[in-house]
């Protein structure tokens, strides 16, 4: 099985995507995976927390799978895996809600969490996604956290919304 990245609207399966992921490869000993879904509340600014209605996700198609793939392709040269598989759900999502799907295969476990840690951190500060919440107060627009920043960091590299 090759790289994919997807953008789309509908849920996705996991189970379905980790068959396609592993395929008949003998090789494989490890999947690692992180699923992503929209929470019921947001921390803001001050600890106070707002109740999240819904939220929206708008992309650039074309330039964000673009932007995602290179990222991969930067993961095989940092990471020991055979495989990755990003699913990026975009539109309009409710509580508890799929968002997003990284899943990585290796012959090892290590290298697949590194392999999909590093494309999460990756995925929540610099691709071109813009998330926009909804709550019982209006709508706001979700700037990355310098916590998500931080993550990114950690990697040597520096967050481009920083």
């Amino acid at each position: 099985m090759s790289d994919r990245v997807t953008i789309q609207t509908e849920d996705f399966d996991v189970s379905q995507e980790l068959r396609a992921l592993r395929g008949q490869d003998a090789r494989v000993g490890a999947v690692c995976t992180f699923v992503g879904t929209v929470r019921d509340t947001q921390a803001l600014t001050g600890q106070t927390h707002d109740q999240v209605q819904a939220m929206e996700l708008e992309h650039y198609p074309g330039m964000t799978e673009k932007s995602i793939e290179a990222m991969v392709d930067e993961a095989h040269r940092r990471f020991d895996f055979y495989a990755a598989r990003v699913v990026h759900r975009v539109g309009r999502l409710l509580p508890s809600d799929q968002i997003v799907l990284v899943a990585v295969t290796s012959a090892h476990r290590g290298e697949s969490f590194k392999a999909c840690e590093f494309l999460m951190d990756y995925l929540k500060t610099q691709a071109p996604f813009w998330k926009k919440e909804h709550t019982p107060e209006g709508g706001h627009w979700v700037d990355a956290r310098a916590s998500d920043d931080a993550a990114l960091a950690r990697w040597g590299i520096q967050a481009s919304n920083a």
